[in-house]
């Protein structure tokens, strides 16, 4: 036991000296020509979202400032979708290089990260249905029964909502900006503090709320990168220096309609003067991109259904390859705890008891984001078909046992006294008749194991859901999406329960007799 102590002490330590010992990443994301930054298109617009010619391909201000910075470094941009609050996650795994997607400047963040000059300045708006009369001041008296107010999870608008108003309001976290303002609009809330562009870009889709108030809280958007990485943000500095004083940032803010007043403070913050004249009119300029026109009915249907289409084929792809792995394990732990030697039997118990008592995503959490702190860095794809095959293996091994618990033990005895041999009992005996009983159950695991699939979204993994809730985000044509998703669920699910009854009817003795 000391000598496997010391022995995983010993790799621990030569895994951080390797870690320590790498070139620093400035140097290798220029040999390998790729700056890949990290973001959630499920945040929307403008920062990153779904084109709406090719919902494959991301746009938004950040996307064209992540192309510019990469530029000035000389090497391409490359986008990498992870969920908003789990970016640091990924940045300190080492799938992504940096973080840009409207991440606030904060101590706590800065305290575990290297942070870059800011490139944007926003402010904090808040949101009402338009004729009420709600305020900021209003809020913070309590009411009963309480106000509730929306915030994207974990943002400036979370930290200001709950530091200033305390107990007087219930505040909501949301995954995404606009499912609060459609909160808002539906009275399920009343009221939502959204960043500055976000209002900017969605107030043509959300008519009936206004704006109360100027902006407060003003702060700062800026990159981030792991800590440490001092050359690296050094860099990034040098060069949203360059694209300020060229006024290619003011170009890029007033193409999205986000170029106003606070920008100014830019100069001081970035060190240099903008060459852009300030008085120069604009009257010319085409109009800022904007969030378009809700789309309604079959106009979803032909502008998404392919995409959605697409993911679809992840889900599948994710199940067959994991399910029979776990069909696999499963039967082996089964069979162990049935028949396999007394020492190995605590083992599986408590393998099985570890899986089924602790939530899949928590597993998919370890394999991805602990994993790579030892040394072992499996790719999203791998640690979906292990966490999920791995989980459902304690499920498919319960259930197992309960279909060779069915099978007398008699017949056993009988077999073994014709001379077969205990593994040729199992064979032809136990498990054809065992068989019959765990179909329907072991279909039932493989339907929701297509809907498990979903936490898979949390490992960077674009299924179904996690795709239905981008464009849902981004299109707020939330009812269509919705049912064309549980449409191609039902698609995948129904063929397997039809084939499962068939199967069951074949496999019936009293059916095959008569």
């Amino acid at each position: 036991m000391v000598r496997l102590v010391v022995a995983w002490f010993v790799f621990l330590s030569l895994s951080w000296v390797a870690r320590s010992a790498r070139a620093d990443d400035l140097d290798a994301i220029r040999a390998r020509g790729t700056l890949i930054w990290g973001a959630d298109q499920e945040g929307g617009g403008p920062y990153v979202y779904p084109r709406d010619d090719d919902p494959n391909v991301v746009t938004g201000f950040e996307v064209e400032l992540a192309s510019a910075i990469a530029r000035e470094l000389g090497v391409r941009a490359q986008f990498f979708q992870g969920n908003w609050d789990k970016l640091p996650d990924l940045l300190r795994t080492r799938e992504i290089d940096v973080v840009m997607n409207g991440y606030e400047l904060s101590a706590e963040r800065a305290a575990v990260m290297e942070a870059s000059k800011p490139y944007y300045v926003y402010g904090l708006q808040l949101l009402v249905r338009d004729g009420d009369s709600l305020d900021w001041a209003s809020l913070a008296k309590k009411k009963d029964p309480k106000r509730k107010i929306g915030v994207l999870v974990g943002s400036a608008a979370d930290t200001l909502s709950t530091n200033e108003l305390g107990d007087a309001v219930e505040v909501v976290r949301y995954e995404g900006n606009t499912d609060c303002m459609r909160e808002v609009e539906t009275k399920k809330l009343d009221a939502t503090l959204q960043d500055t562009p976000i209002v900017a870009f969605y107030s043509p889709r959300f008519p009936a709320l206004q704006a109360v108030g100027a902006p407060m809280a003003e702060g700062h958007y800026v990159l981030y990168g792991r800590k440490g990485e001092t050359r690296l943000i050094a860099a990034i500095d040098e060069a949203l220096a360059h694209l300020h004083e060229r006024g290619e940032l003011e170009t890029l803010y007033r193409k999205y309609g986000l170029w106003n007043d606070q920008q100014k403070a830019l100069d001081g913050l970035l060190g240099v003067k903008s060459r852009s004249a300030p008085d120069a009119p604009h009257a010319e300029e085409p109009p800022p991109i904007r969030a378009a026109p809700r789309k309604r009915g079959l106009a979803i249907l032909t502008e998404y259904g392919g995409v959605l289409l697409q993911s679809a084929g992840m889900t599948v792809l994710l199940s067959v390859l994991s399910f029979p792995l776990a069909i696999f394990l499963g039967l082996l732990v089964a069979l162990g705890r049935m028949y396999g030697p007394r020492w190995l039997k605590p083992i599986l118990a408590a393998y099985v008891e570890l899986l089924r008592g602790t939530p899949l995503m928590l597993q998919l959490y370890f394999i991805f984001f602990f994993l790579p702190e030892v040394g072992l860095r499996p790719s999203a794809m791998l640690t979906a078909v292990l966490g999920l095959a791995i989980n459902y293996s304690a499920y498919e091994s319960e259930i197992y046992r309960a279909g060779l618990s069915a099978v007398p033990e008699g017949q056993v005895e009988a077999a073994l006294s014709l001379g077969l041999s205990r593994w040729q009992a199992l064979r032809f005996v136990v498990l054809p008749q065992a068989t019959r009983v765990v179909i329907p159950p072991v279909v039932n695991d493989f339907v929701a194991l297509f809907k498990d699939t979903s936490v898979c979204s949390v490992i960077t993994i674009v299924e179904l859901t996690k795709r239905y809730s981008v464009l849902s985000m981004s299109t707020q044509a939330t009812i269509e999406l919705m049912i064309l998703t549980a449409i191609l669920y039902l698609a995948m699910s129904l063929p397997l329960s039809i084939a499962s009854r068939r199967l069951e009817a074949r496999l019936d003795p009293k059916r095959a007799q008569s």
